[in-house]
């Protein structure tokens, strides 16, 4: 059998990354009738985009924060939290980072952040509906919100920023006490003395995804259906050329006038190669399935907010995530971190025998401002970004894609994208 001829092919715009970002970027150019070309070393979803808890969120107004009170900080000091834990060498790199971070998590840093996510978050979720009914992925979509549980009055407290703006942009949600969890979800184990303390948050305007994985492939297909081309290429190996971009794949050189980055945590590579520099660093996390004893369930995904773990029912058991790891990127898992993270989450519900033999390990690209850069590049003509949505890829992906594409294509944007344009990180 003869190896297949290699071929040159020309598009308007190469997508390179295929996470819901790059997937929903790439679809929406091709509904505004762009000839668009979606390239990834790998099929399409199998980063982050996988992993993820898959909740769609329409709460979400301030910055995820450094840890601050005293036993938190002991905690992650010495390795007992399960919500951050890190490599020393990788903190101490981190650490200028990590100052600009927890200054853009103070409350004129929430009050710059809740501005800008606001318009997004109002879009996010019926753009997810939309898209999905589009790709007959309604299926995986389920309705009724998530739940914070809050285990001490202290930790509900930290919350009280996050509702208060819910209130400023007219989100709902529910106050709920820890007999009221216990209702709503009766295969937790919400009893006792310890449970005396425990306060809830019901996020009723939230949805989520049984399978964040198969959603993203469905929107694959779709693309691929309407006419979109996708090819496996390492974007490492892109090049700049006179009037656009060149890459190699598999299957033969695909030229475009334009290129998007959207690689999510591998964004920050390609830039710095092209000579553009952007403050990113990697929160890594982790998952891994459960088939829960008899009786236990959920039916909603609930996040313990104290642990930094979310429990998620998926297709295939209760997902447990992990919270965040500061690590190099491509350093080796640690298994220490879901097991940490499994006894913790078994304090609410017998999680019963794993479906995998290891967990799945990803990373999520964050910026210190913990805002996404999109928009075209403020050096390089014809090269546009898409990256660092830090915790909200899932969420903000659909609708930065659009807010995107419609940038590339001429369009008027559907809400205004000053503050997440790339020039906020150019000295």
């Amino acid at each position: 059998m003869t190896k297949q001829a290699k071929q040159n092919q020309s598009f308007e715009v190469m997508v390179l990354g295929a996470g819901i970002v790059g997937v929903s970027t790439a679809l929406h150019l091709r509904r505004l009738g762009l000839d668009v070309a979606l390239v990834d070393r790998t099929h399409p979803g199998l980063e982050a985009s996988f992993g993820n808890a898959g909740i769609v969120q329409r709460n979400g107004f301030v910055p995820h924060a450094v840890p601050s009170r005293a036993r938190e900080l002991m905690g992650v000091l010495f390795r007992q939290s399960s919500a951050v834990s890190y490599d020393l060498g990788t903190l101490v790199r981190l650490l200028p980072w990590l100052r600009r971070y927890h200054a853009a998590s103070g409350p004129r840093g929430a009050e710059l952040y809740s501005r800008v996510v606001a318009p997004l978050r109002a879009l996010a979720v019926q753009e997810h509906l939309n898209l999905a009914h589009s790709a007959n992925a309604d299926r995986f979509y389920r309705q009724g919100g998530w739940i914070h549980l809050h285990r001490t009055g202290a930790s509900y407290s930290q919350g009280d920023a996050e509702r208060y703006y819910a209130r400023v942009y007219g989100v709902a949600y529910e106050e709920l006490s820890a007999g009221e969890i216990g209702m709503l979800e009766p295969g937790l184990k919400i009893a006792g003395r310890r449970a005396a303390s425990m306060k809830g948050v019901h996020w009723t305007e939230s949805c989520s995804v049984s399978n964040p994985g198969a959603v993203v492939d469905a929107l694959w297909r779709t693309f691929v259906r309407e006419g979109g081309r996708y090819f496996r290429a390492d974007a490492a190996k892109l090049q700049r050329k006179r009037g656009g971009w060149r890459l190699d794949g598999e299957r033969g050189t695909v030229f475009a006038g334009n290129a998007v980055i959207a690689l999510g945590a591998w964004s920050q590579d390609i830039m710095k190669a092209l000579g553009e520099t952007y403050p990113l660093a990697v929160k890594r996390g982790y998952h891994l399935h459960y088939r829960p004893l008899s009786g236990a369930s959920l039916s909603r995904p609930l996040v313990d907010v104290d642990n930094g773990l979310v429990l998620t029912p998926t297709d295939n058991g209760i997902r447990l995530t992990t919270g965040v790891e500061l690590a190099e990127r491509d350093a080796p898992p640690n298994p220490k971190i879901i097991a940490m993270a499994r006894r913790r989450a078994e304090d609410l519900m017998p999680l019963g025998r794993p479906l995998q033999d290891t967990p799945w390990m990803g990373s999520r690209p964050c910026l210190p401002d913990s805002l996404p850069v999109v928009g075209a590049s403020p050096t390089i003509p014809g090269l546009w970004v898409n990256f660092g949505h830090a915790h909200d890829g899932f969420t903000l992906g659909p609708i930065t894609g659009r807010l995107l594409a419609e940038m590339i294509a001429g369009k008027t944007p559907v809400l205004d994208p000053t503050g997440l344009s790339p020039l906020r990180f150019m000295a």
